[in-house]
């Protein structure tokens, strides 16, 4: 515990730390002013997609705003408006999920001061394990049960189901969830649409990110397509589709003995008063944009992992 020792005799308007002295009351006010409103947008790493024979998709990154008027991940108002000392703190923008034979791997973390997403469910290959994430990734179409990986509240959704009716030659995988919605079960020789993402206007721009990928299905079947950001499945010999970069958007699942598809990349966005400074460390790449929304500046991080000072 640390104590804050203020004046003997303060005068009107004198400020100490972040506290000034109120004559008219005898008391020490919060200094609201040095106060800085910030709204985020801190979206994961998507997970990878499972390769081999029609394995299931990568979830999205986990998807946290507090944008007002607009939604978090999993269907959630947006969180509580964020009032910040000047100072510093950390950012991380988490990585995609790779591609692996098997299971696909999970997405990586981002973070903005003590604002954490949850990255992306790997698409499931081969164990039975099924990925978990800020959204769930997708069941294999393997014989037997083979349900989506669980999402995390107010982050995303589950993946979808993988589908095996007991005929090889009738399988496909389950989408990954988004972060809007749950992503498609695998059906009848189709592959799982990838969950919906969550469209916000942090930037100006209405942009669509954190979407599930698309389920496999076998060779003349029919793929799932990812979306926002999320990679399409493949029903080829060839690889499925990658998620988008700085979309979090989950990877593809496997077609026919293929690769599943690597995760997309995650972003952190920052929105902040003109009249205030950010200065950027030198392990994240970034861009500020102070035109596109009169009275803001707004950050985009898309890589990297260091501090951040507001002034």
């Amino acid at each position: 515990m640390s104590i804050i020792d203020f004046p003997d005799t303060p005068t009107d308007g004198q400020s100490f730390a972040s506290w000034a002295w109120n004559a008219a009351r005898s008391v020490w006010d919060w200094n609201v002013a040095e106060l800085i409103n910030v709204e985020y947008l801190v979206i994961a790493g998507g997970g990878g997609g499972g390769s081999g024979y029609t394995k299931g998709a990568g979830g999205a990154g986990g998807y946290r705003s507090n944008v007002t008027g607009e939604n978090t991940g999993g269907g959630l108002s947006a969180e509580n408006p964020l009032a910040l000392l000047a100072g510093t703190y950390p950012v991380t923008v988490g990585a995609g999920g790779s591609v692996q034979t098997g299971d696909g791997s999970k997405g990586s973390g981002s973070v903005f001061g003590l604002v954490t997403s949850e990255g992306g469910g790997f698409g499931q290959g081969s164990t039975p394990t099924v990925g978990a994430g800020g959204s769930g990734g997708g069941g294999q179409g393997a014989a037997g049960t083979h349900p989506g990986g669980a999402g995390t509240s107010g982050q995303g959704f589950d993946g979808g189901d993988g589908f095996h009716d007991g005929s090889n030659l009738n399988q496909a995988s389950g989408a990954g969830g988004g972060a809007g919605a749950v992503g498609a079960g695998g059906a009848f020789k189709t592959g799982g649409l990838g969950g919906s993402g969550v469209t916000s206007s942090i930037t100006g721009s209405a942009i669509a990110r954190a979407g599930g990928g698309g389920g496999g299905a076998r060779v003349g079947e029919t793929a799932g397509a990812g979306q926002a950001g999320g990679g399409a499945g493949s029903a080829t010999t060839s690889a499925a589709t990658a998620g988008t970069a700085n979309t979090g958007g989950g990877g593809g699942g496997s077609g026919e003995n293929t690769a599943g598809g690597a995760g997309g990349s995650g972003v952190v966005v920052l929105k902040y008063p003109a009249t205030k400074t950010l200065t950027v460390g030198a392990g994240l790449e970034s861009e500020t944009d102070s035109v596109s929304v009169p009275g803001y500046k707004i950050t985009t991080f898309t890589a990297g992992t260091d501090t951040v000072v507001f002034s």
